[in-house]
């Protein structure tokens, strides 16, 4: 049985791109040199901008993100600085090529999960997608990660290019030894609302249709965790008597990039709405307009960024009221794992 899983208020998670570089070239990438950046940070700021984030609470979480993390040559020394810190949970994101043989310069109590990206069942699937040879390569890192101790976890993004092979996942899953599965749902930044702007592609909605995310996504969940994985997928979409809450104004999330910007909401990324920057080694607020200021709107719609930047998943009665409401983006639903 699925649960949502509230914004959790007595935490504090930071989400560091502590480089935008990446081997790939992935066509739904968020990455947005424009608004990002294209610095690799080095040890000691990473360490002083780490700091920042942990000074007030000792539950703190890290991911840390790229680009690809493990291009950056000094990832462990990162991970044992965030640890001496007093970060309760490390999670490093993979495209699963593991650069710098970083596998042997870390151990499995360094680091919570290794989190790699696979989006598709199939080589032909996934690699139309992420590149040729990423499949394999990335399998290759899953089953080197588990057969040194390492838990790890699959985050799967979910388009209409690949929803139709996310019901071979769970098998799969079992037999590689994946702790935990993240189904996302694609958001239309970077490369995705380059995409879905473009004219040729205008009438190929890249993102999954409400019937059929409510229908196939706790179906696949329930799949997952009948093979002992415990799986978390965005809940999307509310119903009109479901109340609608902003993670912004709840929670304490930071989407922090190598030029300094520090965002609260992910759906803001491609625009310079963050609300900090780190000068010299400071988190500023940014003045007025910010995208705290439209966390507090209240529409029928429910996110007022969904609305803004990806309102093709919205539907409207002849009348003009919405037949539903689209959740914060960081709202989950989470199904356990059955133990076997």
């Amino acid at each position: 049985m699925s649960k949502t899983v509230a914004f959790s208020k007595n935490s504090v998670n930071v989400f560091f791109h502590i480089l935008t570089q990446c081997n790939l070239k992935c066509s739904h990438c968020y990455i947005n040199f424009d608004q990002h950046g294209q610095k690799t940070l080095s040890l000691d700021t990473i360490s002083a901008w780490l700091s920042l984030f942990i000074d007030n609470t000792q539950n703190a979480n890290l991911i840390l993100l790229g680009g690809e993390p493990t291009l950056h040559p000094d990832l462990d020394k990162i991970i044992k600085a965030a640890r001496g810190m007093g970060y309760a949970s490390i999670t490093i994101d993979t495209n699963g090529y593991l650069f710098h043989d970083i596998l042997h310069k870390i151990a499995p109590e360094d680091v919570d999960f290794i989190s790699f990206s696979l989006d598709g069942a199939t080589p032909a699937t996934n690699d139309a997608i992420r590149g040729t040879g990423c499949y394999s390569q990335c399998v290759s890192g899953i089953q080197k990660a588990v057969s040194l101790g390492f838990k790890t976890s699959l985050i799967y993004t979910v388009s209409n290019e690949n929803i139709h092979e996310l019901h071979l996942m769970p098998p799969l899953l079992k037999k590689w030894g994946v702790d935990r599965f993240f189904i996302q749902v694609i958001g239309l930044r970077g490369k995705s609302r380059k995409k879905s702007d473009d004219s040729v592609n205008k009438n190929q909605k890249l993102q999954a249709d409400r019937k059929t995310w409510m229908t196939l996504i706790p179906s696949v969940a329930a799949q997952a965790a009948d093979h002992g994985i415990t799986v978390t997928y965005p809940k999307v979409f509310l119903s009109e008597s479901e109340p609608f809450e902003c993670a912004g104004l709840v929670a304490d999330n930071y989407f922090i990039f190598p030029n300094g910007r520090v965002y609260r909401c992910p759906l803001c990324e491609d625009y310079p709405l963050h609300s900090f920057e780190i000068i010299d080694n400071q988190l500023t607020p940014k003045e007025k307009i910010n995208e705290q200021d439209l966390f507090a709107l209240s529409i029928p719609e429910g996110c007022v960024m969904n609305k803004l930047v990806q309102s093709s998943n919205l539907s409207y009665r002849a009348d003009g009221t919405p037949e539903y409401k689209i959740a914060c983006c960081l709202l989950k639903e989470e199904v356990a794992s059955i133990n076997l």
